[in-house]
């Protein structure tokens, strides 16, 4: 009886020691659920950081928009920092992004050159930087430049403008510009004058460029400029400031002296309804077709759906640049996309918006 109590006692025994190694050596089996909260606690979120040079237009506003929801569909984190045009507040907004370890930063610059060292900074610092809306330095170390196609866009209004008038009539035309030394400015006024010298001599798009960069010297050096072959003139430059308010007062003061226009370009649409204002106010607005080379905001397609003399704008959507500017950040930080593969700059594409095609781009809760 004792040796048949031993027996089962060992055979107890070595049943639990079999029992208690497979539970050990047993893999542990997650459900899909635990699965996907396993991949969320390994991973983090990613932060993208946007110095913004301004808040205080509609168009930043809604450029600092567009980078927060294009972001957020990605599952992305995106901060703004409000540099408030101060080169000061952009370099501790660079600061601050670099040292909270930010994955990505965009950068709006206040001053094309002033920003090149915190952007060198955040490259050194292993954080890729991509400028957007902006001019960066051609020696500070950003992955790309986001933007519409200033010239681009400024060329394919031109050429519309060129259909405007008849073959022999002459196009007088007062131009107003943003600020002094904007190259961003000067390539919107360039493609302006590309394309109706294009549209009007019927030369190649490169022939056409080089006339418009000696009639844009011309301009320089005389305050004016005049085409014999294309039968166009600029016979003043007014400044603007980007705003409705700077443009009504420049118009105003081109008129005293050019009265007879029967064209006026600019470089942005803001400018220019503030400059169909003063057209109006001075009762010749029945002789004069507006053009703008951007930006297509809301205000300004309004008044191409009403068929004013507003004729045309360029496309220069805050939320497309936005957009395309996170679809390069995902390149890089989810396809892994070599930084320098990218060209210097990276554009959305061109378009002028006229009246036979405003319905496609009007959008009326538009933020710009």
């Amino acid at each position: 009886m004792k040796k048949i109590v031993a027996v089962l006692m060992i055979l107890l025994l070595v049943a639990t020691m079999i029992v208690g190694c497979s539970k050990t050596e047993s893999p542990e089996v997650k459900t899909p659920v635990e699965e996907d909260n396993a991949s969320s606690d390994t991973g983090k979120t990613i932060k993208i950081g946007f110095a913004q040079k301004t808040l205080e237009n509609e168009y930043q506003k809604a450029l600092a928009k567009g980078l927060v929801e294009a972001g957020k569909t990605k599952g992305w984190e995106v901060t703004v920092l409000n540099a408030k045009n101060s080169i000061e507040n952009e370099q501790k907004n660079m600061e601050t992004f670099i040292s909270q370890g930010y994955d990505m930063i965009f950068i709006n610059v206040v001053d094309t050159e002033a920003a090149t060292m915190s952007i060198d900074a955040a490259s050194e610092a292993g954080i890729p930087v991509i400028g957007i809306d902006s001019h960066v330095s051609k020696d500070a170390k950003v992955v790309t430049n986001v933007a519409s196609p200033s010239f681009g866009n400024g060329r394919v209004v031109g050429l519309y403008a060129a259909t405007q008038y008849g073959k022999d009539e002459l196009i007088s035309t007062a131009l107003l510009s943003g600020n002094k030394g904007n190259p961003g400015g000067k390539d919107r006024r360039v493609g302006l004058f590309s394309g109706i010298l294009e549209g009007r001599i019927g030369c190649t798009e490169e022939e056409a460029k080089k006339l418009a960069e000696e009639f844009e010297k011309e301009l320089t050096n005389r305050g004016k400029a005049y085409n014999e072959e294309a039968k166009f003139e600029v016979v003043a430059q007014g400044w603007g400031a980007w705003t409705i308010n700077g443009g009504l007062p420049a118009m105003e003061d081109i008129l005293v002296a050019n009265s007879s226009i029967n064209c006026v370009i600019g470089e942005n649409d803001s400018m220019l309804i503030g400059a169909k204002q003063a057209i109006e106010d001075a009762g010749k607005i029945d002789q004069v077709k507006i053009f703008a080379a951007a930006d297509a905001m809301k205000g300004a397609l309004e008044l191409i759906k009403d068929d004013s003399a507003y004729k045309a704008t360029g496309l220069n959507n805050p939320k497309l640049v936005a957009a395309r500017g996170i679809d390069v950040a995902a390149e890089i930080l989810i396809d892994g996309t070599d930084p320098s593969s990218f060209e210097k700059i990276v554009y959305t594409d061109a378009a002028c918006i006229t009246i036979e095609n405003v319905e496609e781009y009007y959008d009326p809760d538009a933020a710009f």
